[in-house]
């Protein structure tokens, strides 16, 4: 079996091969492996050909100021911050809870926790104090690595125990200061080796339960599974790559972190108080990107500016994260003369199916299966299916880049059996191309972030005039779609304005931002199944169709409607 750099260097030179790419890949040795140690620092920190080149490039076009750090600087920085958390306590196996933006310490965290076997928690910023206390309880997090807006969200929930570090300005009572790190030792001496199966990352997922899933990756997951989403993107050394995500989520991990370092490309980030196409795009030019990723709702907003007057250097262009309309592929050839080239995977997997550099691309179609990835479409029934559920084989262990397992009260449940079941449909084509159908839950997508009903509903329910609720996706033209929930008032309660402004408050003060109930129907009765449950698969045709059916349709609210509501 290869070695990660012969695997990478392989995939390197048959980048735009596909099936010389697919047949003759096979995942590096699972022999005891730490990407920070072994790969960051062993290579792309040591080799004069990449020691001395920046590796992050931060740009913050608020202030209009920037930094920018080499792959050496990087290296002896989370060397600092790896000592620094020993000190505070934390060794193989402890769990970090990280909530932090696109700032230089995420990155060196993220490298410390890595080299120090301790498991890292990512948490977007958009995280509510409820989100925070369960990820605290259910990831047993040992310490809290915040940036100073975040540290009153952590006040006074149970962290007995638990360390508090303030990243940025002056720290709060009981906090301690993230500078003390550079005053710690630059050189790191691992406790031992860190195998392959150790565990790494624990992201927390929607599901199609109340609360999240919990995604435990290891050492080889994400870092080596990299490789297969390396390919997709089309990376290369000395590319300045620009991935437009939010920290906390994988697809941040994937693409602003292992995949483009595993390449030796810098990674490029522009920040924005509140997105703008046009600072976006005048920063890709300036600073000379050459491949970019964003999801379709970024891409919507793009294609709204005048796209032939920004001449970028871009090279590739990708989009991930819900279906990509064919008409931004064809309106960003016409201006750029570049084809987005569309991808897909999950939190609990790396790149998984993907259109790939130099391959003819389908509008619509997200691709075919990336390298070490043997994918099967299947019926409810296990039977290979023209459309059917996305499927991964797990014959000969697997594939590297994906998870441990879910992990519970009971401990981790990896996959098993002869297939990981997504939960995604598709539907596949003669040529082996896969075209994204729907999900086979009811979990949805809205501007990148993935979204359970269950969750939403929990929250909705345990208002006071609420006696039944559903939610799904309704479309929207920047979004691509909004949560809406459909509500069966208790007796009594009148199905009015003030009904529904009282009701999209208390979910709003109980939601991240990104999961507010944008859309509210007050409906005289919910469709039903025999055994009761809700038929959210006729809502949502309800939905698309705009069919006027008057048994289910009711009093319709926007958030539009109530300005006194905080924007969001």
């Amino acid at each position: 079996m290869p070695t990660f750099a012969e695997a990478r260097a392989f995939l390197l030179r048959h980048r735009t091969d596909y099936d010389l790419a697919v047949g003759g890949f096979s995942w590096p040795d699972a022999r005891p492996f730490n990407w920070a140690l072994d790969w960051f620092d062993g290579e792309l920190a040591t080799n004069p050909a990449s020691r001395d080149r920046t590796g992050l490039w931060i740009v913050d076009a608020v202030t209009g100021t920037e930094s920018k750090a080499t792959f050496g600087e990087l290296s002896s920085r989370s060397n600092r911050v790896a000592n620094h958390l020993r000190a505070l306590g934390i060794g193989r196996g402890d769990r970090v809870l990280m909530v932090l933006g696109n700032v230089e310490p995420l990155w060196e965290v993220m490298l410390a926790a890595m080299k120090l076997g301790a498991v890292l928690i990512p948490a977007t910023t958009l995280v509510s104090r409820d989100e925070l206390a369960d990820r605290i309880e259910r990831g047993r997090a040992k310490m809290i690595i915040a940036g100073p807006d975040q540290t009153s969200k952590v006040d006074g929930l149970a962290t007995a125990g638990v360390t508090r570090i303030c990243v940025g300005g002056e720290p709060p009572a009981g906090w301690l200061s993230y500078d003390d790190a550079r005053a710690a030792a630059e050189t790191f001496l691992p406790d031992g080796a860190t195998q392959a199966t150790d565990p790494m990352l624990l992201y927390f997922t929607s599901g199609t339960t109340a609360k999240p899933k919990l995604v435990l990756h290891s050492h080889r997951s994400y870092p080596v599974g990299a490789l297969a989403t390396m390919y997709w993107l089309g990376l290369m050394p000395g590319d300045i790559h620009v991935n437009v995500s939010s920290p906390g989520w994988a697809k941040h991990a994937w693409s602003s972190f292992f995949t483009p370092w595993t390449a030796g490309a810098t990674v490029l980030v522009i920040n924005q108080a509140r997105f703008d196409a046009r600072v976006l795009l005048g920063e890709l030019v300036r600073c000379r990107a050459t491949t970019f990723c964003a999801p379709p709702t970024v891409w919507r907003l793009l294609v709204q500016e005048d796209l032939a007057s920004y001449p970028v250097a871009l090279r590739e262009v990708c989009a991930a994260g819900e279906p990509l309309n064919p008409e931004m592929i064809e309106r960003v050839e016409r201006a750029w003369g570049r084809t987005i080239r569309d991808g897909y995977g999950q939190t609990e997997t790396t790149a998984l199916i993907a259109n790939s550099p130099g391959q003819k691309v389908k509008p619509g179609a997200m691709g075919r299966p990336m390298p070490g990835y043997w994918i099967s479409v299947l019926d409810l029934d296990g039977n290979a299916a023209t459309e059917g559920e996305v499927c991964i084989s797990l014959g000969g262990g697997g594939p590297a880049g994906l998870m441990l397992g879910y992990e519970g009260e009971d401990g981790i449940k990896p996959p098993s059996g002869r297939f990981y079941r997504t939960s995604d449909v598709a539907f596949a084509d003669q040529d082996g191309y896969l075209t994204f159908v729907g999900r086979a839950d009811d979990v949805f997508k809205s501007s990148d972030y993935r979204i359970s009903p269950f969750e939403l509903e929990s929250v909705l329910i345990e208002h006071a005039d609420v006696l039944e609720a559903a939610v799904i996706p309704a479309p929207d033209p920047i979004r691509l779609a909004v949560p809406k929930a459909f509500i069966l008032l208790r007796a009594g309660v009148a199905a009015d304005r003030a009904a529904a402004l009282s009701i999209l408050a208390h979910a709003n003060s109980r939601l991240a931002p990104f999961k507010r109930i944008r859309q509210l129907e007050l409906v005289p009765e919910l469709p039903k199944t025999i055994s009761g449950k809700i038929k959210r698969a006729q809502l949502r045709r309800m939905e698309h169709e705009a069919t006027a059916d008057p048994a289910y349709r009711g009093v319709t609210f926007s958030e539009a409607d109530f300005p006194e509501l905080k924007s969001g």
